[in-house]
């Protein structure tokens, strides 16, 4: 049953005020703006509703997410539409070659854009509260995982300045081993006065060293060469690793709550039977899956779809005689990368996949490149359970291989 749409709403949103065109049958009816504080717009939004009592009111903007989405997707008699801003600036190049942009400007055509092409643009539908809930936290993770990595590299870069032999002793930088011995001997002058004995006993306590390899250890500490025994690059650097050393640990607490909530609520996620059954999901990529798809089942037509928005689908450019192909630049950064890792997870617990990515290797592509075609397959494969509410079966899928003759038969089968 149809709808009726009492009227289109064009909201040009920014940081303190938003700028809105409201168009109903017989053309524009108002023009204004309102501050972003929360009693405002919902005090707008009750006006609105009083001048237009009867059918939906149809909202484009300029915001997928954000906090006038949020306020806004509280009322149900909104159609919520959100705009690419790329899509809004190339209609508003079309009609403005000047190029010059204004907000109530912008909010009529915004408005326009809307209702020209209704039967075009999807109207937006919320995830459940526990899909919705579980992508901020999945996000909100990733957030703090990639601050972590950066305070890594930067601690990492800065024993390499003094103290790069702690690295080969270790390993990676950010390990409780690493940690803890450079709390308790910040530069190596400091341990190499140290007792042997408070070493072993350090070692033993944050890592399964043999008591061969950490003798070994104290041996490669006696004898070991600075690399400078300027005492003023020695202190600051020191000092800076030891300030590292300090964010690093505390940012582990944050993710280990992250980890322990997203645990809790992927456990009676509706769609966790599905995700979990990809081989290399496991507890941090099977929800991001999920999320990346949500639950409503009318989001994406088909695969295709998928590939595109995700950034994962290459750009195949025409002009004349010349097609060029490249990486799809404008796109959620977070779910392409999501894609992605979850193809280079699958590969040592899946034997189709793996066979896949040798094979694009042999072929010339490179590692990421090679990721990037597997992703677009399992997501393909990840379409059909997600809309078939089936959970995936490698078996199934090797058979479906096999019926179509495909050339990774052979290679399963070497």
């Amino acid at each position: 049953m149809m709808v009726r749409v009492a009227c289109f709403v064009g909201l040009d949103w920014s940081d303190e005020k938003h700028a809105y065109t409201v168009k109903g049958s017989e053309g524009i009816e108002r023009r204004g703006i309102f501050k972003s504080d929360p009693e405002t717009v919902h005090g707008w939004v009750r006006e609105l509703r009083e001048a237009h009592p009867e059918g939906v009111i149809r909202v484009g903007l300029e915001q997928s997410r954000g906090p006038l989405m949020y306020a806004l997707s509280a009322y149900d008699f909104l159609e919520l539409v959100p705009i690419n801003p790329l899509a809004a600036k190339s209609y508003r190049d079309s009609l403005y070659l000047s190029g010059a942009k204004d907000d109530p400007a912008d909010a009529d055509l915004i408005c326009d854009f809307v209702r020209t092409h209704e039967t075009i643009l999807r109207v937006w539908r919320a995830d459940d509260a526990n899909t919705r809930k579980l992508r901020l936290l999945v996000e909100g993770r990733r957030t703090l995982v990639d601050q972590r990595t950066a305070l890594t590299q930067a601690l990492s870069a800065t024993l390499k300045q003094y103290f790069p032999q702690i690295l080969s002793w270790f390993g990676e930088a950010n390990t409780k081993l690493t940690r803890a011995f450079l709390l308790r001997w910040p530069s190596l002058d400091q341990v190499v006065r140290a007792r042997s004995s408070a070493i072993r006993t350090l070692v033993q306590s944050h890592s399964r060293k043999k008591s061969a390899d950490i003798d070994a250890l104290v041996e490669k500490i006696r004898t070991t060469v600075a690399l400078t025994t300027d005492s003023a690059i020695i202190d600051a650097m020191s000092l800076l690793a030891t300030s590292y050393v300090t964010l690093l640990a505390a940012i582990e607490e944050p993710i280990h709550s992250y980890d322990e909530e997203i645990a809790k609520l992927w456990s009676a996620h509706p769609d966790q039977t599905i995700f979990a059954s990809f081989p290399g999901a496991g507890p941090v990529m099977a929800p991001r899956l999920a999320v990346a798809f949500g639950t409503d089942r009318t989001r994406f037509t088909d695969a295709t779809e998928m590939q595109c928005y995700s950034g994962i689908a290459p750009v195949i450019e025409r002009s004349g005689k010349k097609t060029w192909t490249h990486s799809r630049w404008r796109c959620s950064q977070f779910l392409k990368q999501t894609f992605h890792e979850f193809a280079a997870a699958s590969l040592p617990f899946c034997s189709w996949a793996l066979a896949f990515y040798r094979q694009q290797r042999e072929r010339g592509a490179g590692h990421h490149a090679a990721i990037r075609s597997l992703a677009f397959r399992w997501i393909r494969i990840l379409f059909h359970c997600w809309k078939t509410n089936q959970p995936y079966d490698d078996k199934t899928y090797i058979d479906s291989l096999k019926r179509r003759n495909s050339p990774l038969v052979a290679r399963l089968a070497a």
